[in-house]
């Protein structure tokens, strides 16, 4: 059977619900992750989403700001939960579906300045892909597992609008470009979206509110991703990743600054 799972910053679940409703409409995704849901577990729109067809849910949520949350049709189980976040927000969600592990993760922005020592936040960052890093090498590779979510790292060249440019601004700075890469070793992770569309060709899923026409502008960042350990590569890459960032999503009325990204699976 296919498996589709999508991810997708929504940037406030209240004020974007109907725009995720219109979204599990017309792409049919069996589980959606969402990142920075904004709200605590009781105020998260769950009515909306049990009638759009989906009345199985994870929901980590938080006063204010973060929160992640995951929405099936198909039933879930439980997965570990990650402790992962040496501040205590609500950054990382998991559940199992058909077998196969979902990790759910809002890794933090990490301010403005790309020095540890300087920036508190930057240094949380790096803290948090460290742990992940460390918890992936504790894994059996075999083992379908899934780690997605707004990452909040354009790892590649060809991931950032400008890649001499970017190398200066938290995102796509070396040191994060190193961590990433570490964390892709420690599990032995594929990125979908990249073995469906390879460099060099650009691929985006974040563009700033600050352009009036993201389009027209088109500086963007590819901060959201599909990763799948070995165990999971038949059922993704069998025939050819199937992949894809929904760009077409940001230029909806009032969106979120990320589009939703999604990949399929035959299990």
């Amino acid at each position: 059977m296919r498996l589709r799972l999508a991810t997708w910053n929504i940037n406030s679940a209240r004020l974007r619900a109907e725009q995720v409703a219109r979204f599990l409409a017309e792409q049919s995704p069996d589980v959606l992750c969402l990142q920075e849901i904004k709200c605590r577990d009781g105020e998260f729109p769950k009515a909306a989403f049990e009638a759009a067809g989906y009345p199985h849910m994870r929901i980590a949520g938080q006063k204010g700001s973060h929160g992640v949350a995951i929405l099936s049709r198909l039933p879930l189980e439980d997965a570990p939960d990650l402790d992962l976040c040496r501040e205590g927000h609500a950054r990382s969600v998991g559940a199992r579906v058909l077998g196969v592990e979902v990790q759910n993760f809002y890794i933090p922005a990490g301010g403005d300045i790309p020095d540890p020592e300087a920036n508190p936040k930057f240094a949380h960052k790096l803290d948090f892909l460290a742990r992940l890093t460390a918890e992936a090498r504790r894994r059996d590779p075999a083992a379908p597992l899934v780690i997605t979510g707004d990452l909040n790292v354009a790892p590649g060249e060809f991931d950032v609008w400008s890649h001499r440019q970017m190398l200066r601004v938290v995102s796509h700075t070396p040191v994060e470009i190193e961590a990433m890469a570490a964390l892709r070793e420690a599990g032995d992770f594929t990125d979908l979206v990249r073995a469906a569309t390879p460099e060099p060709q650009k691929l985006f899923s974040w563009w700033s509110y600050r352009a009036a026409d993201f389009r027209a502008s088109n500086r963007g960042l590819r901060l959201d991703h599909i990763w799948i350990s070995p165990g999971l590569k038949p059922a993704a890459l069998s025939g050819g990743a199937q992949a894809r960032v929904h760009d077409d999503v940001r230029a909806w009325e009032r969106p979120s600054d990320h589009a939703p990204v999604s990949a399929d699976f035959r299990l």
